[in-house]
């Protein structure tokens, strides 16, 4: 299974729409999941026959005018649109290729957040770089490389995330923001057959095309350590490395989240200091 196209989107985001919501009147059995072709192209005001060369792969840059009224018909959300756009090759900003390497300044920056976890990802869900704290937090996984593998291959993960299934739903949905910026990355494309090949669930949600930036929301956790944590997080882009994002999390004062993070700190500085 790899990364699939403009087509692959709109067929399974159509199989998804539900003719009732989309006000479209029908009798009789329906024979396919969600709009039919013909629906879709009437919704948006289109040919049929130009949408279903689109759905084919026949016709490959459509105008921003036909993207948007797709968008309306199929009710995409913004992250979704602009997933739309990028895979028609007509993407609303400039994309600018991604930088891997984490900035000095910006390790530094992650090192200035003691008290609360920190981390940098990469538009593949890689996890270029983290501060103490988020070692911490992440030290029941095996390795702490990319958070969709740590998700969905590490057997740790449905014991660590008390929602998982919700927390596999974000996950996806942020990796298949990531795919519209990079289409034909073979890097990419490898990290989905893994997944694919070593989750039934990941193939299942993977299928639906749903798509989700990473911006803010509560998480819990389940650390062995120190019990049930409820984190919020905060991501950001960063500016000057395209690609990347700035995850901070961080404990309501004062709750017992709050307590359980600084004695995951202290336990981690305990740790390291007998290491060393």
């Amino acid at each position: 299974m790899g990364v699939e196209g403009l087509g692959e989107f709109l067929r399974a985001r159509r199989s998804r729409r539900r003719p009732e919501d989309a006000a479209v009147v029908f009798t009789g059995q329906r024979r396919v999941p969600g709009l039919r072709r013909e629906e879709v192209a009437v919704l948006a005001g289109v040919n049929v026959d130009y949408y279903t060369r689109l759905e084919q792969g026949r016709e490959r840059h459509p105008s921003g005018q036909v993207l948007d009224a797709l968008s309306r018909a199929l009710d995409l959300d913004e992250d979704a649109r602009d997933h739309l756009y990028r895979l028609a090759g007509a993407p609303p900003a400039e994309v600018r290729p991604a930088v891997e390497v984490v900035s000095p300044t910006l390790r530094a920056l992650l090192d200035g957040y003691p008290g609360t976890p920190a981390f940098v990802l990469g538009r593949r869900l890689d996890v270029l770089a983290r501060n103490a704290l988020a070692d911490a937090l992440y030290s029941p996984f095996t390795v702490v490389d990319n958070l969709a593998r740590m998700v969905f291959l590490d057997p740790v993960a449905p014991r660590f995330h008390p929602r998982w299934r919700w927390v596999a739903q974000a996950t996806v949905g942020s990796l298949r923001e990531g795919a519209g910026y990079e289409p034909g990355s073979a890097a990419l494309a490898d990290l989905v057959r893994e997944l694919s090949a070593g989750s039934a669930v990941f193939r299942e949600l993977w299928a639906h095309h749903a798509v989700r930036g990473k911006t803010r929301d509560a998480k819990d956790f389940d650390h062995p350590a120190v019990g049930p944590l409820t984190l919020s997080y905060e991501s950001f882009d960063v500016r000057g490395a395209p690609g990347q994002q700035l995850v901070i999390y961080h404990a309501e004062p004062g709750s017992p989240s709050a307590r359980a993070l600084t004695l995951l700190g202290t336990l981690n500085a305990t740790s390291r200091v007998g290491d060393t």
